[in-house]
Formats: C-alpha cells, structure tokens, sequence
C-alpha cells in the first residue's frame, strides 16, 4: 500500500472515531503507573492506569491483542467485547499501530502466562495518521533515521536507550564536577565577535542595535572574565557552533564540557580527566574496559602519555621554530601525494600532522603534551622551552576528546599571542582581537587549569556509537524538498 493510500485508510478511521462522539486527540490523562511499574510490581487484580502508543494490534474473533508501549517498556492488552461496552470496542476496531491511547484495567496472566492488562476503559489520545516502518534499520535507511529522529525513536528500543544513556552522562558529568565544588554557570551563545578557538562562525545580525552577531565557538574567553571576577572553580555544559564540514566525527552544532579552577593547572586538569572519564566508563558499563567499534578500550588510570613535539619530530622531522615553509616541505616529503598547494601557514600545516595523529592514535586514552606554543595562544609556556606549551590534548579510541591548558594570565604577554594568532589565522578571517578580555586580564586573573571535553564524542565511546550523529537527537542535514516531507 502506498504512504497516501495508508493514509487515507487511516483518516477514514478517525471519521469513524469521531462519527461515535469521540474526540481522537483527547484530553489531559493522568495515568497512575508506567509500563515498568506495573511489570516489576506484577500482582493479578491489581488495577493500573497507563498510556502510550499501540505498537502491535492482534484479533482474535472477539478479543483485541495490543502491545503498549511507553517510555519504560511495552505490555500486552487484552480487550474482550465481553468486557466492555458496546460503543468502545467499536473504537477500539479502529485503532491502528502508531495510535496514542490511555488505558484502564486489571493485571492479569493469559492462559500461557503473558503478563497483561484486562482492559475496561480506554481513551483515544492521538490518532496516527502515518504508519510505523516494519523494519527501521541498516545503512540503507541512515539517513531516514537521522532525519526523522521521531520515528527512529519509536520504532527502535536500542536507539531511545541510547539518549538516555546520554541523558545519564551528562547528569553523572554535573554531579562528579558539583561534588567537588565547582559551580555550574552559563554564557552568552550569541556574541559580537569571534573568540576562544579557531573556527569558522555562523554569522547573524542584531536589528536593534544594528550589529553583526556570532554564535560562539568557544566560551572560554567569557569563562576567564569570570575567573578575573573571583569565581574559583566553575564550569559550563555549552553549544558551540562552527562553520565547517560535517563527517562521522564533527557537527555543525556540538556539545562541549568546560572546566576552570583557579590556582591549578593542566597537569591538575590531567587528574580531573582522568577521575572523569574513568569513573563514568565503570558507571556506564560496569567495568573500566568498554568495547568500542570492535576493540577493547582501558579506562585503567594512570594513562599514557607521550610528547607531541617528539611524535612530530620523529614522524615528520618538524622542530616547533620552523617556519611555515620548511614545516609544509617535510610534511609534502612524508604526505606529498595528498597535498597539492605549495604555501601553508604553520598552524594549517600542523592541522594536517595533527590529523595524521590522530588517525595513528592508539586505542587505549593517552595524553598528548607538549604542544607546540603557536598553536595555543592561551596557554603558558613551558618555563624550560618557551617554544612549547603547558597543554595536553586527550585521544581515546582515536578520537580526540579533551584538550587542556596552564591558563596564559599576563595581559601583555596575551595581547602579543593573540596578535600573533590572528596574523597566522588566514583561514577563517572571521576574528578581531578581543580588547574587553585583555581589559579584563589587567584586573588580574589568577593563574589556572582550563580543561575542554566534547561530550558528543566522549557519549560515542560510552555507548559504541559509530558516528557523531547517532549521539545528536536532530544533527544538521541537507534538506529535503517538500514532497519527501510526506
């Protein structure tokens, strides 16, 4: 039957329920248990009150089999015409898979021992007019998934189990950072200029006060001002935003953790990574060794960790002082087949080592330190070799997931980094230098350890999840003309 057909089967079914006096798009229910209440608290005769969505319709001569589905879990109904009024059975006759409906009734046990309900009443709450996929799932309908969230929710139990799992990281995030005294805070999305990391940006504009706004890609130069201000330890759940390609492993739109402490520093961050991520893997899996993609991650603490100035120098021969030309001839002697332009900037020649980097990273986590310090302007240097910075980025499972530095806090020694940054920033052309901040540094920031993790990955490790998009309820997606709406 095709989608239209369906369709208007179904519609002719809701003029029926309606043509009975019944509204099909009822009212307020209270319901008085979940599906899993009445299934862990199972007792013949006790009566329930439940809801949700029909997801199989069965007849027997004159018995109705439904499964019922909630948020929790499913139960079987058993509607004997018998049992109830002459009037609601006819309603029932028209109600298909998909249907929202509440019921009341008994527990009971079928003659072959399935946990059911007795049905006595039932209200229609919402009529489905589009019938559920039988099956919904394989590469071939990815896509549909992705695009149809709703429907990928209903049909497929792993998937809504999935974003509660995520649900439950996110919380487990919130209280392991308030248990140790870190306050929760919130910063503008929308800013009036481009700040914090390199990044392409969405531009919009203000009407009122006639301004070109940006939806931010990072928050931590507003999470500084706040430190300047005298919060100690502090940290933001945020959104950030960025103008760039979208793959199995980067989105448009995505979800980061920040942390700050003040008076600490990235190997302090190090620990509090580590205590983070290992105790939320044996919270989500029972164990410190999760499965992902095929292969055995540790979360066993202490991790690894290896200089990223020694990988460079051992993979590439590329030193930290070398100019853009000489970095972008040793890459083209190791890489040159994939690169066909003839002039880089330092920092996009490192974006191509750092992405080599990461394809080679081993599975188990490991901190990457020892950056080199023109690629992190907000960072302190090393006091032993200012060519290198107090950083560390973190890799697990080959994804790159925390990035954390010894907050730089000299006002002037910033403002000579930042310029520097933006004079090798050619590729995004999207920043200005941020005086508000650096006024702000003059007040005096104390010195500390700023850590960032993309929760998005970091869900993707914990739930074997292949792609970004499958942990994003509703990720960016090419749009589609009106008539495949339908």
């Amino acid at each position: 039957m095709e989608v239209t057909e369906i369709k208007n089967v179904r519609i002719e079914k809701l003029r029926n329920i309606t043509a009975l006096g019944i509204y099909p798009y009822g009212w307020r229910f209270e319901t008085k248990d979940s599906v899993i209440q009445a299934l862990s608290g199972f007792v013949e005769g006790k009566e329930v009150i439940l809801a949700g969505r029909i997801m199989a319709n069965r007849r027997h001569g004159k018995v109705l089999f439904m499964d019922l589905q909630d948020q929790t879990g499913k139960i079987q109904l058993y509607i004997k015409a018998d049992d109830v009024a002459a009037q609601l059975f006819s309603i029932v006759e028209n109600l298909d898979i998909g249907d929202i409906i509440g019921v009341k009734g008994t527990l009971f046990k079928t003659k072959t021992g399935q946990e059911s309900v007795r049905v006595s009443d039932l209200k229609v709450l919402s009529k489905s007019l589009m019938s559920l996929p039988e099956k919904w799932h394989g590469l071939k309908d990815v896509e549909i998934r992705y695009r149809h969230r709703y429907v990928d929710l209903i049909a497929n139990k792993e998937v809504k189990d999935l974003f509660v799992k995520r649900s439950k990281i996110v919380t487990d995030i919130r209280s392991f950072l308030d248990q140790r005294g870190f306050l929760e805070v919130e910063t503008p999305m929308l800013q009036p200029m481009v700040g914090g990391a390199r990044g392409k940006p969405f531009k919009a504009k203000h009407n009122a006060y006639d301004l070109e706004v940006f939806l931010r890609i990072a928050p931590e130069l507003y999470l500084k001002r706040l430190l300047v201000g005298g919060f100690e330890k502090i940290y933001e759940i945020n959104r950030n935003f960025r103008n760039e390609g979208i793959s199995t492993r980067h989105n448009p739109e995505f979800t980061m953790l920040e942390v700050y402490q003040a008076y600490a520093d990235f190997e302090d961050m190090m620990k509090l990574t580590e205590d983070l991520m290992s105790g939320l893997a044996k919270e989500m899996t029972g164990s410190y060794k999760v499965k992902y993609q095929g292969q055995e991650i540790d979360f066993t603490t202490p991790w690894q960790r290896k200089s990223f100035a020694k990988l460079v120098k051992e993979k590439f021969d590329i030193n930290p002082t070398d100019d853009a030309a000489t970095m972008l001839k040793k890459v083209k002697k190791l890489k040159g087949e994939k690169i066909k332009v003839d002039r880089l900037t330092r920092s996009a020649v490192m974006k191509i080592v750092e992405e080599a980097l990461e394809e080679g990273a081993t599975k188990n986590p490991i901190f990457l330190t020892e950056y080199f310090t023109f690629l992190s302007p907000l960072a302190k240097t090393d006091p032993n070799n200012p060519a290198l910075a107090q950083r560390f980025e973190c890799f697990i499972g080959g994804l790159e997931v925390g990035n954390a530095y010894s907050e730089l806090n000299d006002p002037q020694e910033q403002r000579k980094r930042l310029m520097e940054d933006l004079e090798d920033d050619v590729e995004t052309g999207q920043r200005t230098l941020d005086e508000d901040f650096l006024l702000a540094l003059d007040y005096g920031m104390p010195p500390a350890g700023g850590l960032g993790i993309g929760v998005d990955r970091l869900v993707m490790l914990l739930t074997d999840a292949p792609s970004i998009r499958d942990v994003i309820l509703f990720p960016l997606l090419k749009p589609v003309s009106t008539d495949e709406h339908r």
